[in-house]
């Protein structure tokens, strides 16, 4: 209990529990029931010396997923570190919308790729997936973790905003591209601004839409004729993207919520 107090420097009562939990089962092999019994009391020298450095980390603020080096995405556990965001509960929500709408073996490019957590979903489901992205790390972090789910996943290192993908047809085109303005960063939890990389996360106040313009721009050429766009947005800009969407060719747009109830996805067809 002593250590769950020492956490509570960094994380609500609530929050410093199920840190804790997630520590001692995923690093120390410990169960609820084994926590309740009193052996994360027990643990070895070497287990207590690797505990006092998984708190140090914890009370610095950093992430548990990236002190565990990894995160629970769509039933899978996927290897994240320090260059990639940490996959969040919303972004599942994006691909149930896809395994809902279309067919497995369907064609899907992913742009911002990062951990590769939407690509090797996707492909675990059967999907034939292209993912880019413009960070040598994130494609060195969604390689491993293809490899460890047992898929393929094709990794391009391309920046959207000027990018030279080989021309190719897809089905689907998905992403999840940086879209925090920063004058709302004043608003966000301390230790995504002081551990997750802002440049996957960052785009200027005077062009919000600037990834999904491109995004758009490039699908425009490179959907099959009855192929889709989705997308996770803010939740700011979700109208405007659908105007955006439309004035590009796009006639059929849609908007929805995520388990929140905020404006957090969009799927535009031609």
């Amino acid at each position: 209990m002593n250590a769950i107090r020492r956490l509570q420097e960094v994380y609500s009562p609530g929050e410093a529990r199920a840190v804790y939990r997630l520590v001692m089962e995923t690093r120390f092999h410990l169960s609820m029931t084994d926590i309740l019994l009193g052996k994360d009391k027990e643990l070895s020298p070497n287990d207590l010396a690797e505990w006092e450095i998984i708190l140090s980390r914890l009370l610095d603020g950093e992430p548990v997923q990236y002190v565990l080096g990894e995160a629970d995405f769509c039933g899978l556990k996927l290897h994240v570190e320090p260059g990639v965001l940490i996959p969040r509960p919303e972004t599942a929500q994006l691909v149930d919308a896809i395994l809902r709408d279309t067919d497995a073996g369907c064609r899907v490019l992913e742009i911002g790729t990062g951990s590769g957590c939407i690509a090797v979903a996707l492909a675990k489901a059967g999907y034939r997936v292209t993912a880019t992205d413009v960070s040598a790390v994130a494609l060195s972090v969604a390689r491993r973790n293809a490899e460890q789910q047992g898929v393929e996943v094709q990794l391009v290192e391309d920046d959207v905003l000027h990018t030279r993908l080989q021309p190719a047809q897809w089905e689907v085109v998905v992403s999840n591209p940086p879209y925090i303005c920063q004058n709302e960063a004043a608003a966000m939890e301390q230790l995504v601004l002081d551990h997750e990389p802002h440049e996957a996360l960052f785009v200027p106040d005077h062009d919000p839409l600037r990834f999904y313009r491109a995004i758009l721009q490039l699908a425009a050429s490179r959907l099959t004729p009855m192929g889709s766009v989705y997308f996770e947005i803010n939740r700011l800009y979700g109208e405007e993207l659908c105007a955006m969407a439309r004035q590009m060719g796009f006639v059929h747009t849609a908007l929805w919520q995520d388990s929140f109830g905020n404006n957090r996805f969009v799927k535009c067809s031609r």
